[in-house]
């Protein structure tokens, strides 16, 4: 999320089965960045391609949810890190993982004009529209447990509208907690179970969800696959 966890995010990696990072300076960091963080940022993005566990640009996006984050100044800041952040993206053929919180035209603006390879739009809530633009551009979108709440009509009209092939599942732990952890901590444990309520939304089977989301998964993170055994 910003220059001062780069080298812990990788070394947890390294250390957690079946664990991949990625490098990015998130929007709720930006206030504090300078801007030679991205010239670092682009620097340690160059060395860890070295590293098959690295696998995405993100977390990256804008936020203007926050108040503080929405003043005329922050939000041009954010704009400016966002979109740079998107060439190194591009520059580098990654895909990004992003933070999108009541900035979803902004958000397809920028990726519009830059054209990274593609990615994950983080806890999708946007309108059928938006969505369609986003899977245009290359993109997954994720579902989490946002979508287990019975009052989340848009959210959970989308989960059952869209092509399956457009939904990566997520956790955002220990965030966004499904409807039976809340308001207690999540975990990735969780994703099993939020799995089996994107199957029930959509009337099929729980194999056919996992099988069809992990394939998209591997589509939006294509260094993922050096990861695998052999067997798969």
């Amino acid at each position: 999320v910003d220059r001062h966890n780069f080298d812990v995010a990788a070394q947890l990696a390294s250390i957690a089965p079946n664990a991949s990072y990625a490098l990015g300076i998130h929007p709720i960091c930006v206030p504090a960045a300078r801007e030679d963080d991205l010239v670092m940022l682009r620097a340690r993005v160059q060395a860890a391609l070295a590293d098959p566990r690295f696998v995405a640009i993100g977390e990256i996006g804008l936020d203007f949810f926050i108040p503080a984050l929405t003043e005329p100044a922050m939000r041009e800041k954010q704009d400016h890190f966002f979109r740079e952040q998107l060439r190194i993206a591009r520059d580098f053929d990654l895909p990004v993982l992003m933070h999108v919180r009541r900035s979803q035209d902004q958000v397809l603006k920028h990726v519009r004009q830059v054209r990274p390879r593609g990615g994950i739009a983080h806890a999708f809530n946007g309108s059928f529209q938006q969505a369609q633009i986003y899977i245009d551009l290359g993109f997954k979108l994720g579902f989490g447990g946002a979508m287990t709440f019975t009052r989340a009509l848009q959210i959970r009209r989308l989960a059952v509208q869209l092509p399956l092939e457009a939904i990566v599942l997520e956790t955002d732990a220990p965030d966004i907690s499904p409807s039976w952890v809340h308001p207690a901590r999540n975990s990735p444990a969780q994703l099993p179970a939020i799995g089996a309520a994107l199957a029930e939304l959509r009337g099929i089977g729980l194999q056919a969800v996992a099988a069809q989301t992990w394939q998209n998964a591997l589509a939006a993170l294509p260094r993922l696959q050096s990861l695998l055994p052999a067997a798969l």
